[in-house]
């Protein structure tokens, strides 16, 4: 596939079609892959992209209980008062 080099105030930029943009899923940003005398261009993907709609899913299914309890049989509250904190530092 060939693509123009377009002017863009000081710069240059490489121009892609709507079809690829879409077909690729590129979005805002893009890797750009420098080897071997190439320039491969990759999009890239937020890693958190789809926990939204995970996170809804598992509400849906009474999946979301958290697994640890907020407080523990064992914990000891006493050392955690405020002249501990202070003498730690």
């Amino acid at each position: 596939m060939e693509a123009s080099i377009i002017k863009i105030g000081n710069s240059r930029g490489l121009r892609l079609s709507k079809t690829i943009l879409e077909k690729y899923h590129i979005k805002d940003k893009v890797e750009l892959i420098l080897e071997k005398g190439q320039i491969i261009i990759r999009p890239i993907e937020s890693p958190r992209k789809d926990w939204e709609e995970k996170f809804r899913e598992m509400a849906n299914n009474n999946d979301d209980a958290s697994l640890m309890n907020d407080v523990f049989e064992d914990e000891n509250f006493d050392e955690w008062n405020k002249s501990s904190i202070l003498s730690f530092w």
